[in-house]
């Protein structure tokens, strides 16, 4: 997602598209990560981690090599379809694979380290696209994840062992959607899973909405952007390596909702700073890095924790709770377009709205009872 941003611009001139159209290669590929997901679950419960895993990645390298051949904007899109369908096979099953290793508090704490990673990105992926872009254009940027994508089924092939230790039932597609409507109708589950969706949702508002706000009302200078963009990828960095310590001490459950306290608290500031005018910039990106920080406490626990109960099916529910991440992930983000004012109300509005969501859905949803604690 992240390094191939820069070249929108280069892409929609370069293939005579329209700016609609270029944006339908970013809606392509977070459809294919919500729906892909759905997938990969039960498969991965039927057939095992490797497997499934192995393919994703494998479709991932195929579909980078044709979105670099791309010869029209329709046919970029369905190859980025394609690429989001396959790679978010390593969003589901790594973390079913966890838990397949680990009780939640210890996959709280391995879930806190791989942030570490997945923060990084916001960082580093635009500067390398950027670089890449001028080095060779905008296929170079496609030809470099398909030589990543290689990279990636390589390092899967020989470092990942099999880690389900009970294969699941065949395939049925009726016993799937059971599968999958018990879980929609399990409180405790559906709270967890909601409340770390929201929070992520409040994430994709702020990527949705950072640069028009700090660069066209605050007159930030593109070429600085990337720097107030990586100080809030560092806290949230930051917060999840403090998360991996705290969970040697308190429990992730109760982590978690003092982080969605945080973060609700934090939007209603940022909410007022934007519709009063409060401190100006600083009023804004002072609770706003804040924000950002309380989801290295949040996203972590909520898997691990609504995760916890299903090591049987850790696939499905790997599943799910992504499906539900993204979904509202894209939800946010076009909420942030729908109600564009030339203000940056619309962002902080938006994030505050999820950092209510998500307080209420762990509230009302999960209860106030300690979470199950299965080995």
């Amino acid at each position: 997602i992240d390094m191939y941003l820069p070249s929108l611009p280069a892409l929609q001139a370069d293939l005579g598209a329209d700016t609609a159209a270029v944006q339908r290669t970013l809606a392509a590929y977070f459809l294919g990560l919500a729906a892909g997901q759905l997938l990969y679950g039960p498969l991965a419960d039927r057939f095992g981690r490797r497997v499934p895993l192995l393919a994703g990645l494998m479709l991932y390298l195929l579909a980078s090599a044709l979105c670099a051949l791309a010869p029209t904007i329709e046919w970029l899109s369905a190859a980025r379809l394609l690429q989001a369908a396959g790679g978010c096979a390593g969003i589901v099953i790594t973390r079913a694979m966890i838990r397949d290793r680990f009780g939640p508090q210890e996959m709280a704490r391995i879930l806190s380290a791989l942030l570490l990673v997945m923060g990084l990105a916001p960082i580093f992926a635009p500067l390398a696209g950027g670089q890449l872009l001028a080095l060779g254009g905008w296929r170079a940027i496609f030809i470099a994840l398909t030589l990543f994508g290689l990279l990636c089924v390589l390092a899967a092939w020989r470092g990942l062992p099999e880690t389900q230790a009970h294969r699941g039932p065949p395939l049925r597609l009726g016993a799937t959607l059971a599968a999958y409507a018990r879980l929609l109708a399990d409180r405790r589950f559906m709270g967890y899973a909601l409340a770390g969706g929201c929070a992520s949702a409040g994430l994709f508002a702020y990527i949705s909405g950072a640069a028009f706000v700090f660069i066209e009302v605050y007159g930030i200078a593109p070429e600085r952007f990337g720097l107030w963009f990586g100080a809030n990828a560092v806290g949230l960095i930051a917060a999840s390596q403090l998360n991996g310590l705290l969970l040697r001490r308190y429990r992730a459950e109760r982590i978690l909702r003092g982080a969605l306290a945080a973060f609700a608290a934090l939007g209603g500031v940022l909410a007022g700073s934007a519709l009063l005018g409060w401190g100006g910039m600083w009023g804004l990106a002072v609770p706003l890095f804040f924000c950002i920080a309380t989801l290295g406490f949040s996203f972590p626990n909520a898997s691990a924790v609504a995760m916890a109960p299903f090591a049987e099916q850790a696939g499905l529910a790997s599943a799910l709770i992504g499906t539900l991440q993204y979904t509202l992930a894209a939800g946010s983000g076009a909420a942030v377009g729908l109600l564009h004012d030339g203000t940056p109300l619309p962002m902080a509005g938006v994030v505050a709205l999820c950092g209510l969501g998500a307080t209420a859905a762990l509230w009302t949803l999960a209860g106030r009872s300690p979470a199950p604690s299965s080995a």
